[in-house]
């Protein structure tokens, strides 16, 4: 009995709570009403009505196919007062399309019925009224439209306008029929060039975002960051080499772009540079790398084999410019002897314009990978080298130093962007506590202790991509409109970039659910990381990679659809003008084009996934 009594008290409480969220929900879905706004009464409004009528029919009949028109003009005279002598007032002409009034005449304000007769069948068209004596006059004044039958008749009631004059004046109508065949109207080759422009705009985009996400995505996997770890005086080393080498590698290629300069101002010069430079750099290479097993490694062999490395160095970071330069020679010339093929000279020229643009980010990103990596090097050797007390020193001076190089350059990048002006808030109290922070770190850190940077590397780059995701595509394009002005280019860039960070969180999300064994089995043969990567790492994830680029495609061919509106190129930027001027035609055009465009990438996808993935 005690028990039924405890089971009804549990049903009955079960009940209650139940209820309770039940009544929760509506009154958070009651005060979700209030706050979105929800009303029908401007849905019944009649003249919401209308336009929701006019404007689905528009959408329903898109501006795609069109006629060749013959136009009809018919005038019927129309006196306002009645004159004084009526026989004045002509006598329409039945022969062929004309129009009654009655009364003949009228006074201001007056209704009347016009009647039209032997009209083409099943036309339509407006009727206005000219206040003038041409009934060709450009100035009229619509007063509604007529719908012709099949009989070639239509009746029509009209208010005279306030508009008297002692001359006639005119009730025009004006038809229009439809000739030959039909052929694709202005909007749709306006569609046509503008969803090629979207669907070239998300390739690109995708292609350029692909390119940099594969590398961000190795960083943002934290199975293969986690194991990856440094000692303090190697990490010191490497912070305090990236900007050093960076700083450096600018200034040489200040002066290559100088020297390229001189070279270039002849195109006979700008062409031996362009050959030459990659000559000397493989060259070069060759002979630093390709020695016999056999030769003696002594000290002058080194010194020598390290010069032929940085000859070819120099010389690959002068190609850049010499290619760039000689592609941007050639370009021009071809693009305005090419024709219809024209933008095969743009694309040279651009390319070359783009290469000789990059060449000092690309030399000091470079020079900064060499220094930092040599940096590294060198404090892992004395890691291994130093005893335990020295190598607390070394580390706490090495670290104080490279924190204080890090947040000074943080400082000085705030700086910049806010325009503090202050070097001692932006600079100096940064390294300070950038040292006093690399201090403290060596201090309560065992000298010899390899620290995790592979897992706060991978959460920098994880929080990096998560910003990046969290602003959308259209923010985006909005900046890059700033960047470069408006058009594709802006569109571009700004899915370029959304696209690093989507691509880079799937592909990395992909690393970490691969199988461990064939990484086990590559870094037992004492394969190095990046050989781990290539041969371990690679073949397990290439189809969902081929699986991801082509879905993302897809999507930034949707995106680029709405970036237009920001001014970001593309069917988008054709789409806002039709809407802002209430072509709803012209815009159901866009729409159908952009249904098709999607429709079609979906199923070529589809294809692709199933036969290569």
């Amino acid at each position: 009995m005690r028990q039924t009594r405890m089971k009804t008290k549990s049903t009955l409480w079960k009940s209650i709570r139940l209820g309770l969220v039940v009544l929760a929900g509506l009154v958070i879905y009651a005060y979700g009403f209030q706050v979105t706004k929800v009303d029908l009464e401007e849905f019944r409004k009649e003249s919401r009505q209308d336009s929701r009528i006019r404007t689905m029919r528009a959408l329903a009949n898109p501006d795609i196919l069109e006629y060749e028109q013959e136009e009809f003009i018919t005038a019927l005279p129309v006196y306002i007062p009645c004159p004084a002598d009526l026989s004045i007032i002509p006598q329409a002409d039945t022969s062929r399309a004309y129009m009654t009034m009655a009364p003949a005449c009228g006074e201001a304000g007056q209704v009347v019925q016009i009647e039209g007769y032997n009209f083409e069948a099943n036309t339509a068209g407006p009727i206005s009224f000219i206040p003038s004596s041409d009934p060709m006059d450009t100035l009229a004044l619509q007063r509604g439209r007529v719908e012709i039958d099949g009989e070639g008749r239509f009746s029509f009631s009209m208010e005279l306008p306030d508009r008297q004059s002692e001359e006639v004046q005119y009730i025009r109508v004006t038809t229009r029929r439809n000739i030959g065949l039909p052929h694709f109207s202005q909007q749709a080759i306006h569609t046509w060039d503008k969803i090629i422009e979207t669907v070239f705009l998300a390739l690109l985009a995708t292609t350029v975002g692909t390119a940099l996400s594969i590398p961000v995505s190795f960083m943002a996997a934290r199975n293969l960051m986690k194991d990856v770890k440094s000692p303090l005086t190697s990490i010191a080393l490497s912070i305090i080499g990236w900007p050093l080498g960076m700083g450096a590698a600018m200034l040489v290629a200040r002066w290559l772009g100088q020297f390229s300069g001189v070279i270039n101002a002849s195109v006979g010069g700008n062409i031996a540079g362009a050959v030459l430079s990659p000559g000397v750099t493989y060259a070069a290479l060759r002979w630093a790398f390709n020695r016999p097993d056999s030769e003696q490694v002594n000290p002058r062999t080194k010194l020598l084999r390290y010069s032929a490395m940085l000859v070819a160095a120099l010389f690959a970071c002068l190609s850049l410019y010499e290619i760039g330069g000689l592609a941007m020679v050639i370009g021009k010339p071809l693009e305005a002897s090419l024709g219809k093929a024209a933008f095969l000279g743009n694309f040279v020229f651009q390319g070359g314009d783009i290469l000789h643009t990059l060449a000092p980010l690309l030399i000091a990103l470079v020079g900064g990978a060499v220094v930092g990596n040599l940096g590294g090097r060198v404090g892992q050797d004395l890691n291994e080298r130093l005893t335990a007390t020295s190598l607390r020193a070394t580390n706490a001076a090495l670290a104080g130093l490279a924190g204080a190089l890090l947040f000074g350059l943080i400082g000085g990048g705030l700086n910049w962007l806010y325009e503090i002006d202050s070097l001692m808030a932006t600079v100096i109290i940064p390294g300070a506590i950038g040292a006093t922070g690399g201090v403290l770190l060596a201090v309560l850190t065992r000298s010899k202790v390899a620290l995790p940077t592979g897992l706060v590397l991978y959460t920098v780059t994880r929080t990096i991509l998560n910003a990046l995701r969290s602003i959308e595509a259209l923010i985006m394009a909005i900046v890059a409109v700033i960047w470069v002005g408006i058009g594709p280019f802006a569109g571009t860039l700004a899915l370029a970039l959304h696209t690093v960070a989507a691509l880079a969180k799937l592909y990395s999300e992909q690393v970490e659910s691969i199988l461990p064994g064939p990484i086990e089995a590559v870094q037992a043969t004492g394969a190095n990381r990046l050989q781990t990567i290539i041969y371990a790492v690679i073949p397990q994830i290439i189809p969902p990679y081929i699986s991801f680029t082509m879905y993302r495609w897809d999507i930034n061919v949707r995106m680029s659809t709405i970036i237009g509106f920001a001014g970001g190129g593309g069917i988008g930027f054709l789409l806002q003008q039709n809407i802002n001027l209430m072509n709803y035609r012209g815009a159901s055009a866009q729409m159908v084009a952009i249904a098709i465009v999607v429709a079609s990438m979906d199923y070529l996808s589809s294809y692709l996934r199933e036969k290569y993935v």
